[in-house]
């Protein structure tokens, strides 16, 4: 249910102009953010579908302890978002297809299952492979599209 919305989301963020990268923060069943990847329309690198998504669940919640609080994106983690989430705490992240060199999960640079970080929240809870045909199609058309990154 929760990365279906998130292939919606990604399709939003294609028709915009952008690569097809949705993200969306639960806390229990409640939805409490959703993202897309703005980088080209808001001509900021940073604003990465998991990114804006972790920044209206703070905004939304008041807080910047976003414990007990899942996040879902069809795109694996890079390392910049992979910080965000490690640093809000984020519990549990589900994604769809890994990215790549930059994954911060998959990556050598694995900042999501680094545990040596001292005074940092702990590791969250990684799940990988989800909907995972589903996510890769849609970067695909992207990509066709001429706006992959």
């Amino acid at each position: 249910m929760y990365m279906r919305r998130c292939l919606e989301l990604a399709e939003i963020a294609a028709l915009a102009g952008d690569t097809a990268v949705g993200a969306l923060i639960v806390r229990g069943d409640d939805v409490v953010a959703e993202g897309i990847e703005r980088t080209r329309a808001a001509l900021d690198p940073s604003a990465h579908a998991e990114v804006e998504a972790i920044r209206q669940a703070c905004r939304h919640l008041d807080t910047l302890d976003l414990r007990g609080c899942s996040l879902y994106s069809t795109v694996e983690p890079c390392v910049l978002c992979g910080y965000a989430i490690r640093r809000t705490g984020i519990g549990h992240v589900v994604y769809g297809v890994p990215a790549g060199q930059a994954g911060a999960c998959t990556s050598s640079y694995a900042i999501l299952a680094d545990r040596g970080l001292e005074g940092w929240p702990p590791v969250p809870q990684v799940t990988g492979g989800v909907l995972a045909d589903e996510c890769l199609a849609a970067l695909r058309r992207t990509k066709n599209q001429g706006r992959g990154s």
